[in-house]
């Protein structure tokens, strides 16, 4: 990590998700690797055709939430960096919906940390979603 304090980077766009520009927002000075996670609306689930995923989020609470992962992160696992960006609102098949970078001198570290992240942000996020279909709208139990 050097001298450099440890950086974060937190999105929570209502429409495009880039994560090619996420990604070109973390530094990476100093670092040996980049894990990332890119999750994606799924078009089919269980047979059903998905039309789009809608995120309903606590607006004011969930950027604080993810600096507060990202920070732990950091703590724990030693990275260097983390950028993270989930959306809200509707989200079409194919499109992302989160997407996780993490900068670390060393892979293992940055593979923990991300995968971490996730996990962690699937438990903690204050989002719900509602999966639409062509038969109608059910939202889905649990955050995330």
């Amino acid at each position: 990590m050097g001298d450099a304090a440890p950086s974060i980077v937190i999105e929570t766009p209502a429409s495009f998700l880039d994560p090619d520009a996420l990604r070109s927002r973390l530094p990476v000075h100093g670092s040996g690797a980049v894990a990332s996670f890119l999750g994606l609306t799924r078009g089919v689930d269980d047979g059903v055709d998905i039309l789009r995923l809608e995120f309903d989020a606590w607006e004011e609470e969930l950027p604080r939430v993810l600096h507060s992962l990202a920070e732990a992160a950091i703590e724990r696992f030693g990275v260097s960096a983390v950028a993270i960006a989930h959306r809200t609102g509707a989200v079409g098949p194919a499109e992302p919906i989160v997407a996780i970078h993490v900068a670390s001198p060393h892979r293992g570290p940055a593979f923990d940390a991300c995968r971490w992240l996730i996990d962690e942000l699937k438990q903690q996020a204050p989002l719900w979603k509602r999966e639409v279909t062509a038969d109608g709208a059910q939202w889905k139990a649990g955050l995330g």
